[in-house]
């Protein structure tokens, strides 16, 4: 910290003859802790001046100023004529003069004396008034002679009144204190910043040799592949060669024995002198000639070739090797990328992070391929997050920038999630957030009546492959549909929905069935409403709930009369019967899964093969104390079940076997007798809440 200096030079030593000079050292002393310990009363804590605060010497040899002793001295009456020093409390009689008679305190009058003449030079005077030192107020920043402006400042700045005046000569300590500070500090962060480009340094040195290792890793395994291939190209040249040598080598040495027997057959035969012999010998020698013509071409050839323009694998070689591997690199700065929450995080749901990738230039980047880390911890009891076990979590690339940091929170409470790119972390480090144990709808749509965006027992619902539902209002006699994100699209009107009795929906190949609870009428409609074909049978007695099995074309009526399921083919042909009176109380509901499985509920689900064998029974609370209404399965092999018992309703996501994966309680917008419940995609439900009139969208997994 930049401050005025005293310099006390002390001589130690004596004059040396040779040198004529003396020894000297210099000690530098702050200034400000030389005045706080040598010119400040140690009661007021006021510098010591020649008026209010002239400074006193006690007979006990401690120094307090004349405004401290007067103010003791008047308070202290018990003893008449003294009163005690305020730092050893001594009995201090005071003098026949009072308190202003107590002797000076020399030492300090002469500091005080030394300390004017050391500030003296440092001390900002008025340009015009010599002796004048300058003033500052603080408030208007402003600096003025008291003598010039007439004792205010407000003439150089209008409307200034009682603001704070200081000497400019400690305003300007105060702000080099400042300045050196901000300098120190921003010095400290320079330094900062400098080791941190210093560690990208090295790192991107390390990072350059790993690439550069890989790359002649890579190529040294492709010249290892070329090389075998010549290899075997020789090998197969060597081969060959073998081949056509040894058939010529088995040729050359026939030839050779054949010559010599015609050398031998020929030694003699100018002493030959019988006829008979020469005839025969003529004989062999001209079958021999035969052989010999026969033997004169080689039977095997020396053509050996190396053919490499025979195909194109030379130019996909080419063309591989141009295309085979990529040099890439990102100009994403992690200290500028962001991360927020996809949803409301809720226990056992999956959630989602997205990370959003900047330039320096605070651009948003449009490729991907950073490495993202992420660490995700739960805080519990206000611990630090690091002493948890990290929680497992997925990073995806979206390929255009932003990055998508998936988990499923197990517990509810505080979480914090550490996001870094390049090992570097983000702006928001750590983004901490707040895991819900309740599940809220995404949306509500719907309320009474019989109007566009009202329902008057709306107690069924089903989702098509393209995500379009069709939610039964009974008691409007129609069929609201509406898209995925609940906007209203369109009513749909049929015979079979007439007399506000239809109980249940499904979807169809070709459109809509439903399920008439006064008529006992299976209706099959196109999403228009015309009617396709229909139907009834004398088993039905009180049909509930319909379910199509898409697999063989069946169609599924829960029928509560019968206690069981009625399965018919397309044309209402009656099949088989599912289940026995005696499995069911209360039937409610009937869906097919995706393997052809079959699933009742009532008091507790009950599952059926395609066929109708049972296979289980899932209960998950007391007999007689709920029943589920709506069921329905999902593409993979999970039910989702609205159930009500005594005094509240929910959903339940469960596994065949029993095991609830969640519940979904929807706290802050109960459910009221939910009936129906539906899948749409990317693992949302639909379910329609009959005690309130309206359908609610959830996300489930």
């Amino acid at each position: 910290m930049e401050a005025l200096r005293l310099a006390i030079q002390t001589r130690l030593g004596e004059r040396m003859v040779s040198m004529s000079s003396m020894l000297v050292e210099t000690v530098s002393i702050n200034y400000e802790d030389f005045n706080e310990s040598f010119l400040t009363c140690g009661t007021c804590l006021c510098v010591y001046d020649g008026s209010e605060h002239t400074p006193k010497l006690l007979p006990c040899s401690h120094t307090v100023c004349l405004h401290c002793l007067t103010r003791i001295a008047a308070s202290q009456t018990r003893e008449a004529g003294a009163f005690r020093c305020p730092i050893c409390r001594e009995l201090i009689t005071i003098p026949r003069g009072g308190v202003p008679a107590l002797p000076p305190s020399f030492l300090v009058n002469q500091l005080l004396d030394l300390m004017s003449r050391q500030r003296r030079e440092v001390i900002p005077k008025c340009s015009i008034h010599v002796n004048q030192e300058l003033l500052f107020c603080e408030t208007c920043d402003t600096v003025f002679c008291s003598v010039c402006t007439g004792g205010n400042h407000a003439g150089t700045s209008p409307g200034c009144n009682e603001h704070t005046i200081i000497p400019f000569s400690i305003a300007i300590k105060r702000m080099s204190e400042i300045l050196l500070y901000k300098a120190n500090e921003c010095i400290s962060k320079l330094t900062q910043a400098q080791e941190s480009v210093t560690s990208e340094l090295q790192r991107l040195d390390s990072t350059k040799q790993k690439c550069l290792t890989a790359i002649d890793a890579q190529f040294n395994e492709i010249i290892a592949k070329v090389e075998k291939r010549k290899s075997e190209l020789c090998a197969a040249v060597h081969a060959a060669a073998k081949d056509k040598k040894r058939i010529l080598e088995e040729q050359h040495t026939l030839i050779e024995t054949e010559k010599n027997k015609v050398q031998q057959e020929c030694e003699g035969l100018q002493y030959q002198v019988e006829v008979r012999n020469i005839t025969q010998r003529i004989g062999s020698l001209t079958d021999q000639l035969d052989a010999a013509v026969a033997l004169n071409e080689p039977r095997e050839n020396a053509f050996i070739t190396s053919e490499f323009d025979h195909n194109k694998a030379l130019t996909n070689l080419e063309q591989a090797l141009s295309n085979f591997g990529r040099v890439r690199s990102s100009t994403t700065l992690p200290g500028l990328c962001r991360a927020k929450l996809k949803d409301t995080a809720v226990v056992k749901l999956k959630t989602s992070v997205i990370v959003e990738t900047v330039d320096y230039h605070g651009y948003p980047r449009s490729v991907g391929g950073d490495p993202i880390k992420a660490e995700l911890h739960l805080i519990e009891n206000n611990q630090s997050q690091n002493k948890n076990l990290p929680i497992e979590t997925w990073v995806k690339d979206l390929e255009n920038g932003t990055y998508e940091v998936s988990f499923r929170p197990m517990k509810p409470g505080s979480y914090a999630l550490k996001v870094s790119v390049f090992e570097r972390s983000i702006k928001d480090y750590p983004l901490t957030f707040e895991v819900s144990e309740h599940n809220e709808p995404l949306k509500v749509y719907g309320q009474k009546g019989s109007g566009k965006e009202e329902f008057n027992q709306a107690v069924a619902v089903a989702v098509d492959d393209e995500g379009t539902i069709y939610v039964v209002d009974t008691g409007n006699s129609r069929i609201k549909v509406l898209d995925s994100n609940l906007e209203f699209q369109k009513h749909i009107t049929n015979e079979g929905l007439e007399g506000r009795s239809c109980t249940g929906i499904a979807i169809s190949e070709q459109g809509l069935v439903i399920i008439n609870w006064r008529t006992k009428t299976v209706t099959e409609m196109n999403k228009d409403g015309d009617t396709i074909r229909s139907f009834s049978h004398n088993t039905l007695q009180e049909p509930i709930d319909i379910a199509v099995d898409r697999n063989y074309g069946h169609i599924l009526v829960a029928d509560n009369g019968q206690c069981g399921v009625v399965v018919f083919d397309c044309d209402g042909k009656m099949l088989f019967q599912v289940g026995k009176p005696t499995m069911f109380k209360l039937i409610t509901s009937v869906a097919v899964g995706p393997a052809g499985e079959i699933l009742v509920a009532g008091e507790s689900l009950h599952v059926f093969s395609a066929k109708g064998d049972f296979t289980e029974e899932i209960s998950t609370g007391s007999k007689g104390k709920g029943k589920y209404a709506g069921v329905t399965i999902d593409s993979e092999g999970r039910i989702l079940a609205t159930r009500t018992e005594k005094g509240r309703s929910f959903i339940q996501l469960l596994k065949f076997g029993g095991e609830i994966l969640s519940e979904i309680d929807s706290h802050n917008s109960k459910l009221r007798r939910p009936s129906g419940i539906a899948v749409l995609p990317e693992e949302h439900l639909v379910a329609v809440d009959l005690g309130n009139d309206c359908v609610k969208k959830y996300r489930y997994w």
